[in-house]
């Protein structure tokens, strides 16, 4: 599936942005695409937890939804200025359908891991993981469905479904050009020159 960002190029890259749905695998690909480019992973939503000295429901709990995306929008705004190593960087679910977000990104390739609702309701019941917008299969349907436009914009989108994190890496750097042209550039304190 095409997605819709302009071309880019992965000479320089810094970051890669993963974006998707709850459920999507942001974490688990991301850990391991940070491993295999031997860049550093950064979870947004754990980055907003120690910004804010609270966890993601007790954000949601105390200041509603809306006060949450403000929350998301400074801590993201703070690292795409302030980022000094190549990373990997996982979005919460609702980050890239957040207009102000997604300003911030356009500079930046994101990859939509893509997987349908049926499947992604499934994982999200198999996991412990609390999320503060998963209610009930009807209302995770309707969430998903006005999201997914906003995700089709990022620079690639990759499949999941029967794949594991290794494959959709694979797929994920020889799109983006990321395996040798990057490792390649870095430092041995493991920055990029």
């Amino acid at each position: 599936m095409e997605c819709g960002f302009a071309s880019w190029s992965s000479m320089g890259a810094r970051a890669v942005f993963l974006v998707g749905f709850m459920a999507s695998g942001k974490t688990s690909v991301g850990r391991e695409l940070a491993r295999r480019l031997r860049w550093d992973f950064v979870d947004l939503d754990a980055r907003i937890e120690m910004r804010e000295r609270q966890s993601i429901a007790e954000i949601f709990s105390g200041h509603g939804e809306a006060g949450f995306r403000m929350a998301e929008t400074a801590a993201l705004l703070e690292l795409t200025q302030s980022l000094e190593r190549d990373s990997v960087v996982a979005l919460g679910g609702g980050a890239f359908a957040q207009d102000e977000n997604g300003e911030l990104l356009r500079q930046w390739p994101s990859v939509f891991l893509q997987a349908p609702a049926d499947e992604l309701w499934r994982r999200s019941s198999e996991d412990h993981e609390i999320r503060p917008l998963r209610k009930d299969r009807e209302q995770f349907a309707k969430l998903y469905a006005e999201r997914l436009p906003y995700y089709r914009q990022a620079t690639l989108c990759v499949e999941t479904s029967g794949k594991d994190p290794a494959a959709i890496c694979l797929e994920i750097e020889a799109a983006l050009l990321l395996s040798g042209a990057n490792v390649a550039g870095r430092t041995e304190t493991g920055g990029s020159r």
